[in-house]
C-alpha cells in the first residue's frame, strides 16, 4: 500500500512503545501521564449520567451541534469565569479532548513548510500532530519559570512562525510554571509581532499550594489587542475523567468557524452523551470538592517522589520540584556511576521493575539525552518510595 507522504514526518510515540515493556509482573510505572482512577468521582459522575438521562434524554442520546452541546458550553464558560477568564458560551467550541483542539489547530493553521515555535521540551503528541501537517518546529528553551521570553522574541523575529504553542502552567513534561512577568511578556510579543499564541492548559487546576498566576487568557484583558491573538485549549481529562473525552477551545470567531468546519468532517460532534454528563456534573457544583481532593493527593505524592529522589539518587540527578501537574522533569548529572544517558538508564530500570520515560522524544530539536520524565500520578506513596529505591539500584547496579 502507498500511504500519504505526510506520515513520513512522524514516528510512533516513544511512550506507547515503552508501554509494550510494562507487562512484566510487579513493575512500578512512572511512565504514563494518566490521572489515578481511584480519584475519579464515580458517584458524582453516576449522578450526572442519571440526571442527563432524566432531564434531557433525547438531546443526550441524539446527534448534536458540531460546536457543542449548549448547556455544556454555558457550564464551561462559567467554569472559566471561576479562573478569572470572561468567556461567553458562544466563544468556545467543545472538542473530543484537548488533543482534538490541537489537531484542529494543525488542520486550520498549518500548511506544509510553515514554522511553529514550541517549547523545548514539550508535549510529545503536539510534536507529532504538528509535524503530521508539515510544520517545521522551532524549539524555544525553557527553565523552571517557563519559556525564556527573550529568546522567544528572537525566534519570532527570525522565523515569523504561524503560531507559538505553550503549556504555561505545569507543562508536560517539564512541570514548569511560566511566571507572571513572562506571561505578560508573551502577550506583549503576540501584539508586537501579530503572532498567534496557543495556550494549552490541561494541568492548570492541579496546583499544590498557592494558585498559579492567571492564564494568558485571563490576563489578555490587561494587554490590549492580545485576546484576538490567543487560542486557549482546556480539558476535563486530568481533573474529572479522560474517558469522557471532553475538551474545549476558545479563540477568535474566524478561527473557531474554521475549526468547527474541520471538526464536522472528522467526527460531526463530540459525544452528546458525554457532553450532557459533563454539563450535569458541573451544574451540580461538585467540581470544587473534586479539585481539592486531587490537589491534596497529588501534592502528597509529589512530595514523596521529591524526597525519595533526593534520598536514593542524591547528586546524580537534578530537578526542580513541581508546584502542580503530574510530572517531575529531571536530568542525570553523571555524578554517581557516570551515567548520563536516560535511554540506557530506562533499560536498566525496567530490569529492576520500574519504568519512566526518557526525555529526548519531548524535544522537537536538539534533544537532551540526559533528561527523563517521572509521573507520580498513579502510584501511591509506598509504591513511589519503592519505585525510586529501585531507580537508585538501577543507577548503581
Amino acid at each position: 500500500m502507498h500511504f500519504a507522504a505526510r506520515l513520513n514526518n512522524v514516528e510512533t510515540s516513544a511512550i506507547r512503545e515503552l508501554f509494550k515493556l510494562l507487562g512484566k509482573p510487579g513493575i512500578i510505572s512512572f511512565a504514563g501521564g494518566f490521572p489515578d482512577p481511584a480519584m475519579f468521582d464515580v458517584d458524582g459522575i453516576r449522578e450526572a449520567v442519571n440526571a442527563a438521562l432524566r432531564e434531557e434524554p433525547g438531546a443526550a442520546l441524539q446527534y448534536g451541534a458540531t460546536e457543542g452541546y449548549n448547556p455544556l458550553r454555558e457550564q464551561l464558560a462559567a467554569f472559566m469565569a471561576t479562573k478569572g477568564a470572561t468567556v461567553a458560551a458562544g466563544e468556545l467550541i467543545v472538542t473530543t479532548g484537548s488533543q482534538q483542539a490541537l489537531d484542529l489547530l494543525g488542520k486550520t493553521m498549518i500548511s506544509p513548510g510553515d514554522k511553529v515555535i514550541v517549547e523545548g521540551p514539550t508535549f510529545l503528541a503536539t510534536i507529532q500532530c504538528f509535524r503530521l501537517y508539515g510544520a517545521e518546529l522551532i524549539s524555544a528553551p525553557i527553565d523552571a519559570h517557563g519559556v525564556k521570553t527573550d529568546v522567544l522574541e528572537d525566534l519570532i523575529v527570525e522565523h515569523r512562525p504561524k503560531f507559538v504553542y505553550l503549556i504555561p502552567t505545569f507543562g508536560n513534561p517539564s512541570g514548569a510554571l511560566l511566571s507572571l512577568e513572562r506571561r505578560k511578556k508573551v502577550l506583549e510579543l503576540a501584539v508586537k509581532y501579530n503572532t498567534l499564541i496557543v495556550e494549552d492548559d490541561p494541568y492548570g487546576d492541579l496546583y499544590f499550594g498557592a494558585a498559579p498566576p492567571p492564564s494568558l487568557l485571563a490576563l489578555s484583558d490587561s494587554v490590549p489587542g492580545s485576546r484576538k491573538l490567543l487560542a486557549y485549549c482546556g480539558s476535563l481529562s486530568k481533573v474529572l475523567s479522560p474517558g469522557l473525552r471532553v475538551g474545549w477551545m476558545i479563540g477568535h470567531p474566524e478561527l473557531l468557524a474554521k475549526a468547527t468546519m474541520c471538526k464536522q468532517f472528522s467526527d460531526a460532534h463530540t459525544s452528546t452523551f458525554a457532553q450532557a454528563t459533563a454539563a450535569q456534573y458541573l451544574k451540580a457544583g461538585r467540581m470544587p470538592a473534586t479539585l481539592a481532593h486531587v490537589r491534596r493527593m497529588y501534592a502528597e505524592r509529589a512530595a514523596a517522589m521529591g524526597n525519595a529522589l533526593k534520598r536514593e539518587l542524591g547528586e546524580s540527578i537534578a530537578f526542580e520540584p513541581p508546584g502542580g501537574g503530574l510530572f517531575f522533569w529531571a536530568r542525570l548529572t553523571g555524578d554517581q556511576g557516570g551515567l548520563t544517558d536516560a535511554g540506557e538508564f530506562a533499560k536498566r530500570a525496567i530490569e529492576k521493575g520500574v519504568a519512566f520515560v526518557p526525555g529526548a522524544p519531548f524535544y522537537a530539536s536538539n534533544p537532551d539525552f540526559s533528561t527523563l520524565r517521572l509521573s507520580f500520578a498513579t502510584a501511591d506513596v509506598d509504591k513511589i518510595r519503592e519505585g525510586i529505591a529501585r531507580l537508585g539500584q538501577a543507577l548503581t547496579g
